[in-house]
């Protein structure tokens, strides 16, 4: 007699902002252990990663689009982890500031991020799951120029706080990476005037990996904050 065998399913992971960038290198890191969901603003967007990791599921929608969220969120009944990578950098001294700007800056990237965690909740709590906020150096020390994207991020940082008092089955953990080597940053060193060297910069693969490791904690240990800065 032969006894059938049981396959354990992978986890599942979400991955906002995952089409390029830290996001496509954490969906790549990922990958071998973790069934992906990839979620990005448009189908076309994700083209290029889902065909170099054709297992993972396009997860295209809108952050900003409440409604819609919600739609794409309702057949999700289980998720183990939740990486909000998804966000908008938006710069300038607050002399030249708008009201335009601080509120596309909140909206994208505090607003959207409490709405996506508040519907996936139940999915969260189902799993035990792992919330990973990608923050910035910039939650932890505003520069000038960078004004409404610090507010963002420190807001940010304070939403990762109280979700990890208000949900205690679930960890937490907000990863403040410092610049890291992407598209998003060749626009903001252009915007600076200055020339791009790469080497100044963190990979996204370095940043990917440290999301892998908080994730990898064993369940007697909750990393809560990981600051990485270029060596």
């Amino acid at each position: 007699m032969t006894s059938a065998v049981t396959s354990i399913p992978k986890p599942t992971a979400l991955i906002t902002g995952a089409s390029r960038g830290l996001g496509a290198a954490i969906a790549r890191e990922l990958a071998p252990t973790h069934d992906l969901l990839l979620g990005a603003r448009s189908a076309q967007a994700l083209h290029d990663i889902l065909g170099e990791l054709p297992c993972a599921t396009g997860w295209p929608v809108e952050l900003t689009d409440y409604p819609a969220v919600a739609e794409a969120v309702a057949p999700i009944q289980r998720l183990d982890v939740l990486v909000h990578n998804a966000g908008v950098a938006d710069l300038g001294v607050i002399a030249e500031s708008s009201v335009a700007q601080w509120r596309h800056t909140l909206e994208a990237n505090v607003i959207a991020v409490a709405e996506l965690t508040r519907l996936l909740l139940p999915a969260l709590r189902a799993a035990n799951g792992h919330v990973v906020l990608i923050n910035s150096g910039a939650g932890l020390r505003a520069n000038a120029g960078w004004a409404s994207y610090a507010a963002s991020k420190f807001a940010m940082r304070a939403f990762g706080d109280a979700l990890r008092l208000e949900e205690p089955t679930l960890r937490v953990t907000s990863i403040h990476p410092g610049r890291i080597d992407t598209d998003m940053q060749r626009e903001i060193i252009a915007g600076e005037g200055r020339e791009y060297q790469p080497e100044e910069f963190l990979t996204a693969q370095t940043v990917a990996g440290t999301v892998r490791n908080a994730i990898d904690t064993p369940r007697d240990g909750h990393p809560t904050e990981i600051v990485l800065r270029p060596y």
